[in-house]
């Protein structure tokens, strides 16, 4: 017992030291002593080292962000095989990034933090039901999507899932109950993403949920590079002789897993360092809701859509495109090495990003619960893009939209389940045709027809070259390939 009660007062001690001395004070007053301890363990997670810091510079002391001195339109490989320094030979880096995956140099990375609350499903996103037909969870799409390329590549592909608190263990369930989709499991790992606490918006208190619990929230998907090494996922990786990792997220169930030509590029294009590189689709409007790549004061980033300047998104090429074009979706290729740089050297930390929330919580002063009407609350994040600045030489290389991007963020509208069917149906179409096919369409581009090509069947057109195919598919009829 006394060595506990030590260990609080050392505990209430930091606290007070890094500028908590209320929730110091609440500390010392809970009771029993294992609620005391149950909720010391909470704090203890957190890093209270930088905690002081963090509040003077995003909260208490708060500035924002100066302008740009300079923004222009980053530079890209582009899908008609132009690139930063002229012709590519697309051909080329395929060859060499088959090679990076038969070699088992290459991971999958996926992160899969987030609740399918906004598509009124209750559990992990990945869990939710996608597929226009079977209807076979991202996690499904993904599992078989892997599976396929390591029989193309005669490999093993591990692939590594980052999950939050929230929803790790049924995120594990899912996979268990499923047999992990055919994959082996000692090829899986799961572990879970960081968090921060919401702090309050004056004073930079950690705010409480409850009486017995912080306020927390996940601290971003920049916060996945100290995951994968907390979790054991880098040494790991660096055991089975991974080199890169191909990241996405989870909402996306065009992702290409492993695509040979962009990791290709990633690791042997001169301009590349080998260390981050990015996917982008041309841009469908001036204010869609996406990244977009600039060339700021000469060093590639991503520039969300809501701090581009309006002129700049507005800004067009004498053909009528849009001269900040490339918009990102969430795609990127890493070096193991670059993560453990990054991780390593205190001046190339990624930046956490402030944003102002409604957070109800249990005011430890007046003993009740609050609903806030206004913004009450700072939480912090990071975000992965932000290492593109850090890395040596990063590149960004262009797909098709309708071939990697038909995203599952909305019950309904744009980049909901029902657009992200039509696109599914739209590049399955897309594949058939290349294959001799004929696919009947509707005036405005869809398809008349709902079509489902299983990743197991092919994660590319090509690979329909030896199945057994129609030769005709009719207005209306549902297909499984």
């Amino acid at each position: 017992m006394p060595q506990m009660s030590t260990t609080i007062d050392q505990l209430c001690q930091r606290l007070e030291d890094c500028g908590q001395a209320a929730l110091s004070r609440y500390l010392q007053g809970v009771t029993p002593e294992k609620a005391q301890n149950a909720f010391a363990e909470q704090i203890q997670a957190i890093d209270l080292g930088d905690l002081q810091t963090l509040v003077k510079r995003y909260v208490t002391g708060y500035q924002s962000p100066p302008t740009p001195g300079s923004v222009k339109p980053a530079p890209y490989y582009a899908l008609d095989g132009t690139g930063p320094s002229g012709v590519w030979a697309r051909d080329e880096y395929q060859a060499k990034g088959e090679q990076l995956i038969k070699a088992g140099k290459v991971a999958c990375f996926t992160v899969a933090g987030g609740q399918g609350s906004r598509l009124g499903y209750d559990g992990p996103k990945g869990c939710y039901p996608t597929s226009c037909v079977n209807e076979k969870s991202l996690f499904q799409l993904f599992a078989e999507s892997i599976r396929k390329n390591e029989l193309k590549h005669d490999c093993v592909i591990p692939w590594y899932i980052m999950t939050s608190p929230l929803n790790h263990e049924a995120t594990v369930s899912f996979f268990e109950q499923h047999d992990c989709f055919g994959l082996q499991r000692d090829q899986i790992m799961f572990f879970k993403q960081g968090v921060m606490p919401s702090l309050n918006a004056q004073s930079g208190d950690m705010l409480l949920s409850d009486p017995m619990h912080l306020a927390t929230n996940p601290d971003g998907h920049g916060g996945s590079f100290k995951a994968l090494h907390a979790s054991g996922a880098i040494d790991d990786m660096k055991r089975r002789g991974i080199e890169h990792i191909s990241y996405f997220q989870v909402d996306n169930p065009h992702s290409n897993v492993v695509d040979p030509v962009f990791l290709g590029l990633h690791a042997f294009a001169p301009d590349s360092s080998g260390e981050f590189s990015s996917k982008m689709v041309a841009k469908a409007r001036w204010d869609e809701k996406v990244g977009v790549f600039c060339d700021v004061d000469g060093a590639t980033q991503v520039i969300e859509y809501s701090d581009l300047d309006e002129d700049l998104a507005k800004q067009t090429e004498a053909n009528g495109r849009l001269s900040f074009n490339a918009g990102s979706i969430a795609i990127h290729a890493i070096g193991v090495s670059f993560i453990e740089r990054v991780l390593g050297d205190a001046d190339a930390s990624l930046p956490f990003h402030r944003a102002l929330k409604k957070v109800a919580h249990f005011d430890i002063a007046t003993g009740r619960p609050v609903e806030p009407d206004t913004n009450n609350a700072v939480k912090l994040e990071k975000f992965v893009f932000d290492a593109i600045p850090i890395a040596q030489r990063s590149i960004v290389v262009e797909t098709d939209r309708v071939e990697e991007f038909a995203p599952v963020k909305n019950a309904t509208g744009t980049d909901s389940i029902e657009s992200s069917k039509e696109l599914q149906s739209l590049r399955a179409a897309r594949w058939l045709g290349a294959n001799g096919v004929s696919v009947p369409m509707n005036s405005d581009g869809t398809v008349n027809a709902t079509i489902e090509i299983s990743p197991l069947t092919a994660v590319g057109p090509d690979d329909l070259a030896s199945v057994e195919l129609p030769e005709s598919i009719q207005p209306g009829q549902t297909v499984v390939l």
